[in-house]
């Protein structure tokens, strides 16, 4: 081991001082938890009509969208005990939210932020997560804003509009590709084309499926035996992308 002069090891230590001395400050506080704000039962309680909230919602497809509303008022009471104004203000949109589907299926807006709520409520933690407080003025304030009628039909988001937008392009250029070969993707052409199709209907977007429907059919007469049924195929197939991506192009604006 190499032997340093007594110098240098001095210079070391009075660089390092300041270093050393703000850790020296810091090492009482480090892993020390944070105080307990709210009873653990009550907590407790919290937790546990959250998880029944996520659960309810995510079974709406056997029991209906409705079936939140028990779980949303289970939450009430215990948010009035906890204090917090804003726990209370995302209840209080919750039941809003109930209200509203007592009456209306729930657009796509209204399904992605009760999902996206639900999903929060479930953090690590309960009414001791940090970001508790914080989620639940975003969420109410978001929740708030999906209930609102929407400028677009079907209550569609710009989030999902762009990546439906993005996923059809991929699937345009692959059946460009698909007719760019001999022979001719036929299986490619079918099976991208119901996929559109499937897409567009699961967001409304009627007009790009019907566009979509009619490639599927041109991309069936692809299997005639005749020579002049498929270049004639072909050829609609070629302009009925076209037109798919002009439709594309408006939603995107």
């Amino acid at each position: 081991m190499a032997d340093f002069p007594d110098k240098d090891i001095e210079e070391t230590r009075a660089a390092l001082a300041p270093t050393l001395d703000a850790m020296a400050s810091i090492l009482p506080w480090v892993g020390k938890s944070q105080p307990v704000r709210f009873s653990p039962e009550l907590n407790k309680r919290w937790q546990a009509a959250c998880t029944m909230l996520a659960e309810r919602w995510s079974a709406r497809a056997s029991e209906g969208p409705t079936a939140i509303r028990p779980a949303i008022f289970g939450l009430f009471p215990i948010a009035i005990e906890s204090g917090e104004a804003d726990c209370l203000l995302l209840c209080e949109t919750l039941a809003t939210v109930a209200d509203h589907l007592e009456h209306n299926p729930p657009g796509s807006r209204l399904v992605a932020a009760l999902s996206a709520t639900c999903e929060a409520l479930l953090d690590e933690g309960g009414l001791e997560n940090p970001k508790l407080l914080v989620r639940a003025r975003h969420f109410a304030q978001r929740l708030n804003e999906a209930l609102q009628p929407s400028s677009k039909p079907g209550e569609r988001s710009d989030v999902l509009d762009r990546l439906f937008v993005q996923d059809a392009e991929e699937r345009l250029a692959h059946m460009r590709e698909a007719l760019d070969v001999l022979p001719l993707d036929v299986v490619a052409l079918e099976q991208e084309s119901v996929e559109l199709m499937q897409q567009a209907e699961q967001i409304d977007m009627w007009g790009i499926y019907h566009l979509a429907r009619q490639l599927h059919n041109f991309a069936l007469q692809l299997s005639d035996v005749s020579e002049s049924v498929q270049d004639q195929a072909a050829l609609d197939i070629a302009r009925q992308l076209d037109l798919i991506e002009q439709a594309l192009a408006a939603v995107d604006r």
